[in-house]
């Protein structure tokens, strides 16, 4: 594979004899063929459990009443999620949407909301405390627990914050764009595990945004009570129109769907506009595009590495979610290497990505993306902010072939 992208792109030779030497440490080992066979089992079983028909994909437009389309996928998707119930909408329009719904749905005026996981990322840490119209400023009393030195949760100070009064304790997997690595499934249960033993009406929030089938069992199969995330990333399959989801226990979802729509409403509302198929469909082909997206920034972390870069995860070491973190050390190889990936996307590839403001970030973003479906970033990526240790995050990748042809150029290296 790598000679023929070698033949067609432009990539300097010092480029080439690391890709060389990256391939043979990028390869897939037993563990990880068996690890990615157990999700795509998983899936299907889930396909075969559900019973899904032809007739079942048709939807409703309007109010909803009766959406057959909504409702056979949200059951199939909680199957998957290993939750009792789910909530997979069109106008949850972002994973931050839906994460910021459940945590106003949870997380009452007066009421605490704790943060196991220090600082969210950017966009989520202003809805929750900095917006004119955050949770903060609407009386919710809000705390973060930093990260111990190693990037894992303090269970013992999260023990102990939760011995006073707590409503909700969120928790975010992804390292999203931050220099923290990310948790996996059980690391999130075992926040929820402590959590619930001090504070037992606690409820415990995972952002699951980027690690939707990374690992063979999700954080509700691990005591979580509620994971939230976007239906445009790892379960869409590259296929999702947009939406958002919310998944776990029954009647936390009903409370989601009553402060989402109205209370009597709730998710008894909310048509799927006729894109039944594309969601049902794109969750049957997620573990494959995940897989490919894995595979591709595995390659991406040795290849950098040769380089002499660091980076995070390792070539090798256990994924958690879909996002390489890549350490180039300064504002101009930032822009180096969104500007040549940008020339490999299938879509905008004219473009010239330039540093600018984006909402909810405090430093200007550098982005490069030619998604068939903007914001998918289980489609090739990258996010950069213009701030220390000027890391960018390369994600996601339908096909790991795509990754190795961005152009590189010397100043790169």
């Amino acid at each position: 594979m790598i000679e023929a992208l070698l033949e067609q792109f432009d990539v300097h030779p010092h480029v080439v004899a690391a890709a060389h030497r990256a391939v043979p440490r990028a390869a897939q080992n037993a563990q990880q063929r068996l690890l990615r066979e157990r999700v795509e089992a998983k899936v299907l079983r889930a396909f075969l459990d559900e019973g899904i028909a032809q007739s079942d994909l048709t939807g409703t437009l309007g109010y909803g009443y009766g959406d057959t389309a909504r409702d056979r996928y949200e059951s199939l998707l909680a199957r998957v999620l290993g939750a009792e119930r789910a909530l997979a909408r069109l106008s949850l329009v972002s994973g931050t949407h839906a994460i910021v719904t459940a945590l106003c749905a949870c997380a009452a005026p007066g009421t605490r909301l704790i943060s196991a996981t220090g600082r969210p990322y950017d966009t989520l840490r202003s809805a929750i405390a900095d917006a004119p119209q955050s949770l903060v400023s609407q009386g919710v009393v809000y705390e973060e627990i930093p990260l111990t030195a190693a990037g894992g949760i303090d269970l013992e100070a999260l023990g102990t914050a939760c011995e006073r009064p707590v409503a909700a304790v969120f928790v975010q997997r992804s390292r999203g764009y931050g220099p923290r690595p990310s948790l996996s499934s059980s690391a999130c249960g075992e926040a929820a595990s402590v959590a619930h033993r001090a504070a037992p009406r606690a409820i415990v929030i995972v952002d699951n945004c980027y690690g939707e089938l990374v690992e063979a069992t999700e954080p509700c199969e691990h005591g979580a009570d509620l994971v939230a995330g976007s239906l445009i990333k790892n379960l869409g399959g590259t296929l999702a129109p947009g939406g958002g989801y919310v998944a776990g226990r029954a009647e936390i979802v009903e409370r989601v769907a009553a402060r989402h729509y109205a209370p009597g409403l709730g998710a008894h509302v909310g048509s799927s506009l006729g894109f039944g198929r594309a969601f049902v469909q794109g969750l049957f082909q997620a573990p494959q595009i995940v897989s490919e997206a894995l595979a591709g920034l595995n390659f991406a972390a040795a290849l950098f590495e040769e380089l002499g870069f660091a980076v995070d995860p390792a070539p090798g070491a256990p994924r958690y979610d879909i996002v390489q973190a890549i350490r180039l050390g300064s504002p101009q190889a930032l822009a180096h290497f969104a500007r040549g990936l940008q020339r490999a996307m299938p879509l905008d590839a004219r473009f010239m990505p330039e540093p600018g403001p984006v909402p909810g970030y405090a430093e200007p973003v550098l982005m490069s993306s030619g998604a068939f479906v903007s914001g998918a970033t289980i489609e090739l990526s990258c996010d950069a902010p213009l701030r220390e240790p000027f890391e960018v995050y390369l994600q996601g990748g339908s096909s790991r072939s795509h990754r190795l042809s961005f152009r590189s150029r010397p100043t790169c290296a």
